[in-house]
């Protein structure tokens, strides 16, 4: 498995690397001690999640402001343009944002530190979306930012509008958000 600091370096791209044949397919999908010594830490998981989304779907831009989460996303079915936006006020990328697509075709995986905002939308008919955190859910905590924050300018890859749920309608910009010291 290959890591690629992207143009945020905290957020890292991996890449496995993938056995195949005409049986099908073998590849490892996470390994502990290759995980932390490609993001420099050490970091625990305590909750893996589910979710299935169809196409047009944005999810986020989610982050919890105690309790905050990391998350290792990948699809297991369809594609995703998955988006993490620093909002760690003291970070010299504050308000950027870095994006990758995922897919079960190309089986990356995509490592959103805590401090960021996460989301993504689905690109494909259906997809499913696995991820795993290093803190637990906390709705009491949880915060969202709106998905098309012109200040953050994220070039989303859809056409159209998205499906939003309501929750995520009432999503504030980043100047009036909560974020990270």
């Amino acid at each position: 498995m290959t890591a690629k600091p992207l143009a945020i370096p905290d957020v890292v791209l991996f890449d496995p690397k993938v056995f195949g044949d005409d049986r099908g397919f073998f590849y490892e999908s996470f390994n502990q001690a290759r995980f932390d010594t490609a993001i420099g830490r050490q970091v625990t998981f305590v909750q893996d999640n589910h979710s299935r989304s169809v196409k047009n779907v944005l999810r986020g831009l989610h982050y919890q402001i105690q309790q905050p989460q990391g998350k290792l996303v990948r699809v297991v079915a369809g594609a995703v343009f998955d988006v993490a936006v620093d909002i760690r006020r003291s970070s010299p990328t504050f308000g950027q944002w870095v994006g990758e697509v995922l897919s079960a075709e190309n089986k990356r995986l995509l490592w959103v530190p805590e401090g960021f905002a996460h989301g993504f939308v689905v690109l494909s008919d259906v997809a499913e979306f696995l991820y795993k955190a290093t803190d637990y859910y906390a709705p009491q905590h949880e915060r969202c930012i709106i998905w098309n924050d012109p200040t953050i300018g994220i070039q989303w890859a859809f056409d159209g509008l998205p499906v939003l749920s309501g929750k995520d309608e009432q999503g504030v910009t980043l100047d009036r958000a909560e974020c990270f010291v």
